[in-house]
Order: structure tokens, then C-alpha cells, then sequence
């Protein structure tokens, strides 16, 4: 279970932090997704994020995916109150095995690559890269560090605690995940910042 999440007996889990940050982000999200298309959303997690963008944005088809069984649960409780037609049931998804998807429109990927090794990093770049079509968008949202900009002392102190959880979390370098997604096709159109020392990163898949 994700620190902070909230356990009410039932399939469905809530996340204060995805409550707090729904907003900026889907007002990111309105600006630079396709009006229409396919949506994969990468560690969906609770599934509050994708019954709040999908009913925000009902010509998007919107398709959740996890790697944890209890989060798919918990995805699939939000989904059955829901009820929205552009939200589909979600999939497993290890970003660093075969993605069962085929070409997308966007790709949205929250809160996942400082709580995962690199190698998720990586493997999140080539997958886009394979998946997206020309001009597709791959939006990342989290904590990062960038070269020349002091980081929050927030943000050190939640680096520390990631680190002595496990080794290889911990906030990633914007110049090495932007080096990263260059390598896989996918060009960073926009660094936006966001609540609580967050950015939010809009790649796009070039020719």
C-alpha cells in the first residue's frame, strides 16, 4: 500500500495527495492532451486520478494500468461507482516487461519514478517511444531535481526517507530523464511548475 493512502475495508482506496494535486494537474492535462484519442495512464495507483480526468475529459478514452493486483482492485471500485463509458477496466502493467497496448495517443504517468529504480525510467522512455504515435504526448509528474536550481528542503528530507526505504528510489535528475526520453524519440516541450515543489514534464514524440 502507498504511504498515506487511506484503507476502508473495501476494494477502494482514497490518497490525500491525489486529492490534493487532481486539480493542477488536470489543468495541465486539458491543455496539452490530444482533444481526443487513446489515454494510458502508467501506476494509476488508486484510480481516483483516472475517474477524475476521464469524467473531466470525456472524449479521451482513458485506460488505467498498475503493476499491483490491490491497486487494480481499487481502480476497478472507483471505476464501478463512477461509471463512465471512456474509462475502461484497468490492465496490468510493468513498465519494464511487454506493454499490452498498441499505438496511443498519450501516455500519463504520476508519481512513479521516484519510488521506483531507474531501470523504471528507462523502460517508462523506450515504452513511450514504441507506443506513441507521431506528435503523442508522454505528461510526468513528481518531485525532481535540476541542475542549477537549489532543491526544496521538503523535497531533500523525502529524498532521504525514499532512499532508506529502498536504495534505488529517490528523486530523479530532470537533466538525465530528459537525456533519457531524447534517446527514446521523445522531445520535452515543457517543464511546468507545479504545488508542493513538483513539475510537471510534457514530452512529445517526435517524426
Amino acid at each position: 500500500m502507498i504511504a498515506n493512502e487511506d484503507w476502508s475495508g473495501t476494494d477502494r482506496r482514497a490518497s490525500p495527495s491525489a486529492a490534493r494535486n487532481r486539480e493542477p494537474i488536470l489543468a495541465v492535462l486539458r491543455r496539452v492532451l490530444p482533444a481526443e484519442g487513446r489515454v494510458l495512464e502508467i501506476a494509476a495507483g488508486t484510480g481516483e486520478h483516472a475517474v477524475h480526468f476521464a469524467a473531466a475529459l470525456p472524449d479521451l478514452i482513458w485506460q488505467p494500468t498498475d503493476p499491483d493486483a490491490m491497486s487494480r482492485k481499487s481502480i476497478a471500485a472507483w471505476r464501478g461507482e463512477a461509471g463512465l463509458d471512456n474509462l475502461l477496466p484497468p490492465l496490468e502493467l510493468d513498465v519494464t516487461r511487454d506493454w499490452p497496448v498498441d499505438e496511443l495517443d498519450a501516455i500519463v504517468c504520476i508519481n512513479m519514478l521516484h519510488i521506483s529504480p531507474w531501470a523504471a525510467t528507462t523502460a517508462l522512455m523506450a515504452g513511450a517511444g514504441g507506443h506513441l504515435r507521431e506528435g503523442g504526448i508522454l505528461f510526468v509528474y513528481g518531485p525532481f531535481r535540476r541542475l542549477g536550481v537549489p532543491t526544496a528542503p521538503s523535497n531533500e528530507s523525502f529524498d532521504q526517507s525514499l532512499r532508506s526505504r529502498d536504495p534505488a528510489w529517490g528523486l530523479r535528475d530532470l537533466d538525465a530523464v530528459e537525456a533519457e526520453g531524447r534517446g527514446r524519440g521523445l522531445v520535452l516541450r515543457e517543464v511546468v511548475e507545479m504545488p508542493a515543489n513538483n513539475l510537471s514534464l510534457v514530452f512529445a514524440r517526435s517524426a
